[in-house]
């Protein structure tokens, strides 16, 4: 697969733009942010429907428990903040008034990752994946690029249930064609391969496609898998990759501790014993810098993925 990597696109943006235009049609969509509205790009929505959009301001909690009401009343509420506050600021509130009545709530978590940059440690979530599958009824997904997100956005005004959606702050390159269908339960297998499976979402899917060809060139071929939903995971999809290839590596802007990673080592633990391998946040903080820098410094570049495999390949 060739990607255009001169060309990238603002997620935040597509998301904005794709949520404005349902609310053309579905009247019932309601839309939350807490004083983020121009970095989570709700504003789009909030310009064309003021009557169907509330600013909390700087209180999440608020933001969730409202969204929350709303649902009850038959609304379909997307409430929107950093992924940091989205989640770890809410917790209770999610658990408690959203997942376990089963509301039909949509968290989007923005700004997720290392990639957030000059921010820093303070508001860049590692740990929101780690709490979002933890709770029952809540489906939790990653897309990738833009197309990807547009049509999870799509697919999260008709589904009937508590989701949490993470969103990158970075542009990102298009992966998939203006045809590409989101299903929820089916992963895609983006190359095939025999020596490695390699299985990412979210802007390290990128990276990963683009470490395949790096590695091609040394005589290492990996079967690439895009895993945009964590919570359910396609089981069937990561199990008949790993009969073929014995070894298996995540990727992930994300804490290796119950992330992507993890979720991949629940399955191949009770269904086929499998070596793995987790490329991701090693249990630390992240830290302020430009975010290609972080990349680098955490092992998420395409460069750095394709050395890591290599290594492993010894």
């Amino acid at each position: 697969m060739t990607l255009n990597t001169k060309q990238r696109r603002a997620i935040r943006n597509i998301f904005g733009e794709t949520l404005a235009k349902l609310g053309e049609t579905n009247k019932d969509i309601v839309v939350l942010d807490a004083d983020l509205a121009c970095s989570t790009q709700t504003q789009i929505f909030g310009k064309k429907f003021p009557e169907r959009f509330f600013d909390t301001g700087i209180a999440e909690q608020d933001m969730i428990a409202t969204a929350a009401g709303l649902a009850s009343q038959g609304k379909i509420p997307f409430a929107a903040s950093f992924a940091m506050f989205a989640t770890g600021r809410t917790y209770d509130q999610i658990r408690n008034s959203v997942a376990y009545p089963k509301f039909n709530v949509k968290i989007i978590g923005t700004h997720g990752g290392v990639t957030v940059g000059e921010d820093g440690a303070s508001h860049q979530a590692l740990e929101d994946i780690a709490l979002m599958r933890s709770i029952p009824n809540m489906m939790v997904v990653v897309p990738s690029d833009c197309k990807e997100c547009e049509e999870i956005i799509k697919f999260a005004a008709e589904y009937k249930g508590p989701m949490y959606i993470r969103l990158a702050r970075t542009n990102l390159i298009d992966i998939f064609p203006e045809d590409y269908t989101f299903n929820p339960y089916q992963a895609k297998v983006l190359k095939e391969g025999k020596d490695f499976t390699v299985i990412s979402n979210g802007e390290t899917l990128a990276e990963t496609l683009m470490a395949a060809d790096i590695l091609k060139e040394k005589g290492i071929d990996i079967e690439v898998i895009s895993m945009p939903v964590i919570k359910p995971i396609d089981k069937n999809t990561i199990i008949n990759s790993a009969k073929k290839t014995g070894f298996v590596v995540t990727i992930e802007n994300h804490s290796v501790i119950n992330g992507l990673g993890s979720a991949v080592c629940e399955v191949l633990s009770e269904e086929l014993p499998t070596r793995v391998h987790r490329i991701g946040i090693n249990d630390q903080f992240g830290q302020s810098g430009k975010w290609s820098e972080l990349l680098d410094f955490y092992g998420l570049t395409a460069e750095k993925i394709a050395l890591k495999i290599e290594e492993l390949k010894k």
